[in-house]
């Protein structure tokens, strides 16, 4: 399994929408609206990284309001 954090810059006043929406994305385990130089945090999961930058790319960028995202992998060392 391998996790990631997402940073996600949107739109103004766009962010608890796309927050929302990305909340129903099967795989993502949580998504908040945040203040400042990202607008909204992610966290999700997925089997490997392939799995995981399909989700980022096809699902999470599509939504609506998004201007840039930053992918983040988990690592335990």
């Amino acid at each position: 399994m391998v996790q990631a954090y997402i940073l996600i810059q949107t739109e103004v006043g766009k962010a608890a929408a796309v927050a929302e929406a990305i909340s129903k994305i099967p795989g993502v385990t949580q998504a908040e609206d945040v203040t400042g130089p990202y607008d909204v945090i992610v966290r999700a999961e997925a089997n490997n990284v392939d799995e995981l930058g399909k989700l980022v790319v096809a699902q999470i960028q599509s939504v609506k309001g998004i201007t840039r995202t930053l992918t983040c992998p988990i690592v335990h060392i």
